[in-house]
C-alpha cells in the first residue's frame, strides 16, 4: 500500500478543485498540494542567503588585460 489517500485526494480534486477526471490524473502530486494551497513555495532569499551563494559560487574575476574576457 501507498499510505495516499486516494479517495481523499480524489474528492479534493475533483469535487472541490472541479476538476474533471483526466486534469486530475495528469496533475503532479506537487501540483495538487499547490492547487490545494499546500506548499506555499519557498520563503524569499534573504541576504545571508545571498551572501551565502555568493560566497559558494563567485563572480569569475575579469583580467583587465585582455578586455574583460576570463582567461579560460
Amino acid at each position: 500500500m501507498s499510505g495516499i489517500d486516494w479517495p481523499v485526494l480524489m474528492r479534493a480534486g475533483i469535487q472541490g478543485l472541479r476538476l474533471s477526471p483526466e486534469a486530475f490524473w495528469r496533475l503532479t502530486p506537487a501540483e495538487l498540494a499547490l492547487m490545494l494551497g499546500q506548499g506555499q513555495g519557498a520563503a524569499p532569499m534573504t541576504r545571508a542567503g545571498l551572501a551565502a551563494l555568493e560566497a559558494a559560487w563567485p563572480d569569475a574575476t575579469r583580467d583587465a588585460g585582455n578586455g574583460g574576457r576570463r582567461g579560460d
